[in-house]
């Protein structure tokens, strides 16, 4: 058992499970053993794990990466873009019963690359929140693709109401496009229109990028839930929760 010192006034941290101030970890299919010392060190810190992309459908350690999270009270999650290609060969079906036989417990439901007609996202996630716990991404991986707020909301407000969890604001891995600037910048306009509109305790803002976090801490406080936060940076992102890093650190 870890005895914590507590020596220090840091901000309050909620305990797992947690509704926010959630971490959502990108795992891009890193070896069983990276998994298990990153739980060994941080899994009470760890909320939420997206398996990326569509490296789950090749992964032969699918089911020793589940178990090994889900035996940490993570939730794991499909990443969106396997849904939408599960999608447009109309073969959501099939993908619902492979993730459920493989101990998957969320699916992301996304339309970033851009091939849904309208309202289906929205059928998708009241058809699958009925089995798996839905993260509703709103926005598309195209840079060009321009980023309305007001759009954003409607959409955001439109799949919590159908059943979505949380919904994510999209930002990539790259953290250059949706919510950030082409070099990276926030846009922050952008996110003050969005969070005056859904609840910030019901988004998830991909935020890849420790200076992109930090504002985000600095903006909303150590309860902001975080996303596509890479498996190495769990702890770091804790000190900036906590402002035990120069970025966030508060004069007493």
């Amino acid at each position: 058992m870890w005895d914590r010192p507590d020596f220090l006034r840091l901000p309050d941290r909620t305990a797992k499970p947690r509704s926010t101030g959630v971490t959502h970890v990108l795992d891009k299919g890193v070896p069983p053993a990276v998994v298990e010392g990153v739980l060994a060190v941080a899994a009470d810190l760890v909320d939420v794990v997206k398996i990326g992309w569509g490296t789950a459908y090749v992964d032969r350690a699918l089911k020793h990466r589940v178990a090994a999270y889900q035996g940490s009270d993570v939730q794991v999650c499909l990443g969106g873009t396997l849904l939408e290609i599960a999608e447009s060969q109309g073969r959501v079906a099939e993908l619902a019963r492979w993730a459920a036989a493989a101990g998957i417990d969320a699916l992301e439901v996304s339309n970033g690359l851009g091939w849904m007609p309208p309202g289906r996202q929205r059928a998708l996630v009241a058809e699958l929140a009925g089995s798996f716990r839905v993260l509703a991404e709103a926005g598309a991986k195209d840079a060009a693709v321009a980023v309305t707020a007001a759009d954003w909301a409607e959409e955001m407000t439109a799949d919590l109401a159908a059943g979505a969890t949380w919904v994510v604001a999209e930002g990539r891995e790259s953290g250059t496009v949706g919510i950030y600037d082409p070099d990276g910048g926030v846009r922050a306009g952008v996110v003050e229109e969005l969070v005056a509109a859904v609840p910030v305790e019901r988004v998830i803002f991909e935020a890849p990028a420790k200076a992109q976090q930090a504002w985000f801490v600095r903006r909303f406080g150590v309860h902001v839930n975080l996303g596509n936060i890479a498996i190495d940076d769990v702890v770091p992102l804790e000190t900036l929760r906590l402002g035990l890093r120069a970025d966030t650190a508060v004069h007493p």
